[in-house]
């Protein structure tokens, strides 16, 4: 009988053994997998621009400077300092050529380093209008338009248009130009200001467009509809991946197109 006795509770004992064991390697098994990051936490997506700059209802973005990075490098309208695009076209019956410089010059705007860039448009060989453009882009790559210096020619002279607007100033408040992570069919609002009737908006109509300008031959485009509920026109316009803006034509008002004709470096 006590010879059973001390078989059984050796029994217990190799498993009570074996138990501390498994718990020891358990233990060890979910430190490790803790410490290694073998499972992280998912990334959230990138919230919509459709979400960030809404074209309905009462608008106030939510802008935060430390969300935003120094350079503009989303895809679709990547801005390197030095680069010029030049874009030929005609507005009604007149040919126009239209310069667009990314300029090594910053602007800060709600605590934010905006990227400069200017846009001259000419004819016969002389400016008519000037805009000093600024861009900012967020962490999730989505391109804000902070506001726009626009100047139009009156007598020899630039003087400022009524459509000149800075974000934070007078109601002004930025939209997206460029989302980070276009959808079809997503509308977003692209400027805010409604003094100078700057109410701007987009929707995305493809990601795969094609077509083929002066400066070459594109696919894979981001092809957007803009309209502004103020003017009864609708422009279209055509983004290259790695590139930038190739072409905009008005479809439905008066007739204006211009295509990418060079671009400098």
């Amino acid at each position: 009988m006590a010879e059973a006795r001390t078989a059984m509770n050796c029994r217990l004992l190799n498993k009570s053994r074996r138990g501390a064991a498994l718990a020891f390697v358990a233990v060890l098994a979910s430190a490790c997998g803790t410490s290694s990051g073998t499972n992280p936490s998912p990334t959230p997506a990138p919230a919509p621009a459709s979400e960030l700059a809404p074209i309905q209802g009462t608008y106030a973005p939510t802008i935060d400077p430390a969300n935003f990075v120094s350079t503009v490098d989303n895809p679709y309208w990547p801005l390197r300092p030095g680069t010029t695009y030049v874009y030929r076209g005609v507005r009604g019956s007149t040919p126009q050529t239209d310069t667009e410089v990314v300029t090594d010059q910053t602007k800060q705007i709600l605590g934010i380093t905006a990227t400069v860039v200017r846009d001259t448009v000419s004819e016969h060989g002389a400016p008519i209008e000037r805009t000093f453009d600024w861009y900012a882009q967020d962490r999730a790559g989505n391109v804000w338009y902070m506001g726009e210096d626009s100047l139009e020619m009156r007598h020899g002279h630039f003087v400022t248009a009524s459509d000149s607007w800075e974000a934070g100033v007078d109601g002004a408040q930025p939209g997206i130009i460029v989302p980070a992570d276009p959808s079809i069919g997503e509308a977003y609002r692209q400027e805010y200001y409604p003094p100078g009737q700057a109410l701007d908006e987009a929707r995305v109509l493809s990601l795969t467009g094609t077509l083929t300008v002066p400066y070459g031959s594109y696919s894979g485009l981001l092809v957007t509809s803009e309209r502004s509920p103020l003017e009864p026109q609708t422009e279209q316009k055509d983004y290259a991946p790695g590139l930038g803006e190739i072409a905009e034509r008005v479809v439905q008002g008066h007739h204006e197109r211009f295509a990418l004709v060079r671009v400098l470096h």
